[in-house]
């Protein structure tokens, strides 16, 4: 009767070692597919790089590649080395 109730309810009919019931154990789970945790495994960058510049333009994070990188476009603008953009070429000569 053990062995009916086992069969019907998709438990393991017949005794079996510690390996095989690894295996049955995997295949009883909730397929990775669907689980949420896998699915949204990497961190949201595109949320944190917005969130961090929100910081920083509060003042309450410091960036220093962003730093360095308008330090440099301040001296090129000091030294008269603007760089000028096709798109804004573009928009000065329609407007």
């Amino acid at each position: 009767m053990k062995h009916l109730s086992n069969r019907i309810f998709g438990e393991v009919a017949t005794p079996t070692n510690s390996k095989s019931m690894k295996v049955v154990k995997i295949f009883s789970a909730r397929p990775l597919h669907t689980n949420e945790e896998i699915i949204h495994y990497y961190p949201r960058h595109v949320e944190t790089g917005k969130l961090m510049m929100k910081l920083r333009s509060y003042g309450l994070f410091r960036d220093e590649h962003q730093d360095f990188k308008e330090e440099m476009k301040r001296l090129r603008e000091l030294r008269g080395k603007v760089k000028v953009w096709r798109r804004l070429q573009n928009k000065e000569k329609t407007e």
